[in-house]
């Protein structure tokens, strides 16, 4: 049997990409994650931009020093304004920025877990690390991660500074990181996996069955994986596992993160903007799931079989650039 416990929650939703924030809300999320146990919280500062590192900033503060924040950079380019001005960056003296300014907005004099948030193919990996390796030394940083690379650039960082952790989207409905030599990697060389979007964005909830349920301002409105005709492929899908979930007494989302932290060397980060959400996701830490009813999921999701791809194709590139064709990356 295994037993999984759930202690971080993503925050992006709380001010960007699904649909309209409500602060206060956000805050009381984030409070009643203290308060239930939550010991990690991830941001970055391209969500919002810059007003979702400012949000957690202003909610951890006066909360117990031993929690745990972690933020991104280089994942594109900010000017001082928060306006996006260009792809990823992973220039050196951007990413000593990028520490400056979200030090500046989470108001802290350090930062527990800093990822470059998506590798810039005209950067070596290794420029960019010996930066942070560098502010780490300086007592900036405390680790080190890497968002959405490839076997190669995450050992190419590693040979520079330790990595503590590898951030990829991972769930029943994106389980890419099994066959292209990510797990393998972070699993050879001892580095964390931390699976982003284990809920499907949502999907895996239940709560999406069709892009009109979806807020007017969210992202997932131009996601293919949520275009009607992918969308009614993947419900098919779905539907294989809710009896599973009805059957052990939970939620579909409940029993769909289950899986993913029951897997070897993973843990994740659900994200939401709502308590009862959160509520939903961490009373999963009380749910035991035996080596059947695992395979059986792994089964009846193989890899693959969710139609669409992640991000519309403007947002693909540094993604897919790294995740699918890795040389190029290299």
């Amino acid at each position: 049997m295994t037993r999984i416990s759930p202690g971080r929650l993503g925050t992006m939703g709380m001010t960007a990409m699904y649909g309209s924030p409500d602060e206060a809300e956000a805050i009381r999320t984030v409070h009643r994650a203290v308060e239930l146990g939550v010991t990690m919280f991830d941001t970055a500062d391209m969500y919002g931009p810059f007003s979702g590192e400012e949000l957690l900033g202003r909610a951890l503060k006066g909360c117990p020093d031993e929690l745990i924040v972690a933020t991104k950079g280089g994942g594109v380019t900010l000017d001082e304004t928060g306006k996006i001005v260009g792809g990823p960056n992973g220039r050196p003296d951007y990413l000593r920025a990028c520490v400056e300014g979200s030090l500046r907005r989470l108001g802290t004099d350090h930062i527990d877990l800093f990822y470059l948030h998506r590798v810039d193919p005209g950067v070596p990996v290794e420029e960019s690390f010996g930066v942070l390796a560098d502010l780490v030394t300086e007592g900036k940083l405390r680790y080190l991660g890497i968002s959405e690379a490839s076997p190669a650039n995450i050992r190419a960082a590693h040979t520079v500074a330790p990595l503590s952790a590898v951030q990829t989207e991972y769930s029943l409905f994106s389980r890419n990181v099994e066959v292209n030599g990510v797990l393998d990697t972070v699993r050879e060389l001892g580095i964390g996996f931390v699976a982003y979007a284990p809920l499907g964005r949502g999907f895996l909830t239940g709560a999406v069955r069709s892009v009109r349920d979806l807020p007017a301002h969210d992202f997932r409105r131009t996601a293919p994986r949520f275009a009607d005709a992918n969308l009614e492929q993947k419900l098919s899908l779905l539907d294989r596992i809710v009896a599973t979930a009805d059957n052990l007494g939970v939620t579909t989302g409940q029993l769909a993160l289950a899986w993913v932290l029951a897997q070897d060397g993973v843990t994740a980060v659900p994200g939401t903007k709502r308590r009862t959400w959160l509520e939903q996701n961490v009373a999963a830490a009380a749910i035991e799931l035996a080596p059947a009813t695992l395979a059986g999921l792994s089964a009846a999701i193989p890899v693959g079989a969710a139609a669409g791809d992640r991000y519309a194709p403007m947002g693909i590139p540094s993604i897919q650039r790294c995740m699918e064709f890795p040389r190029s990356c290299q």
